[in-house]
């Protein structure tokens, strides 16, 4: 039996159901079956320890956590640091995430990624945008939204389901409300939000302890005290 969802990310061509605990519209059976299966992986590539970091690689874990205070060195952040490089590149996700916020708000912000990584089947980054939403006090699974945010969160979503295919009547109203300059930015933090998903997935990199208690339920009921991807 498919769970009753309540918001609909309305993908023209594309029919995709999301929700904090569901994800993609999919049977409670399927979905547990999904998420044990992700339980039961362990991490393609380990985090990098503190103690094989390199005297440069600490000092920019030092001033990310600096310049972005309340972060910290996640386990993607430090599997990502086995290449100082890609470390980097990756962290650019920060300065384009304050420019989304600069442009639609915080709220907005937090559910448009919230809402590209759940259409990328992300749990990881899923999770910790749970735990922003349920932190500012709602529930990810009955969220309120305006016109406004329910299209910027449909867009967001068609991105990352449909790998950047967007079709004119989900682009028109982004359009409408939007500078060219602020659809670039939306669009390349999109991107950027994808490739955290990506890694992510791909590197099968845990969820942090920090974050158990944002996992939707099923997530929650089929977690064990190992491995989480």
């Amino acid at each position: 039996m498919t769970l009753s969802l309540k918001i609909v990310i309305n993908v023209p061509g594309f029919p995709v159901t999301l929700s904090g605990v569901e994800g993609l519209c999919v049977s409670n059976t399927h979905k547990r079956e999904a998420t044990n299966q992700k339980h039961s992986m362990i991490p393609r590539i380990h985090p990098l320890p503190e103690s094989d970091a390199s005297a440069e690689l600490k000092a920019a874990w030092a001033k990310h956590i600096d310049d972005y205070p309340g972060s910290r060195i996640t386990n993607m952040k430090a599997t990502l640091s086995h290449s100082p490089l890609a470390f980097d590149v990756y962290m650019q996700w920060y300065p384009l995430y304050h420019a989304v916020i600069g442009i639609v708000g915080e709220r907005a912000a937090y559910l448009f990624a919230h809402a590209i990584s759940e259409a990328s089947n992300c749990p990881l980054c899923t999770t910790f945008f749970r735990k922003i939403i349920i932190q500012h006090g709602e529930r990810p699974e009955d969220l309120h939204l305006t016109d406004d945010e329910q299209y910027l969160l449909d867009f967001g979503a068609t991105i990352a389901q449909n790998r950047g295919t967007v079709l004119d009547e989900t682009y028109e109203p982004i359009r409408q409300r939007f500078s060219d300059q602020e659809i670039v930015t939306l669009v390349a933090f999109a991107g950027q939000m994808i490739a955290t998903n990506l890694i992510n997935n791909v590197l099968h990199v845990t969820i942090d302890e920090y974050l158990y208690p944002y996992l939707p339920v099923i997530q929650s009921e089929g977690r064990t005290d190992t491995t989480h991807a």
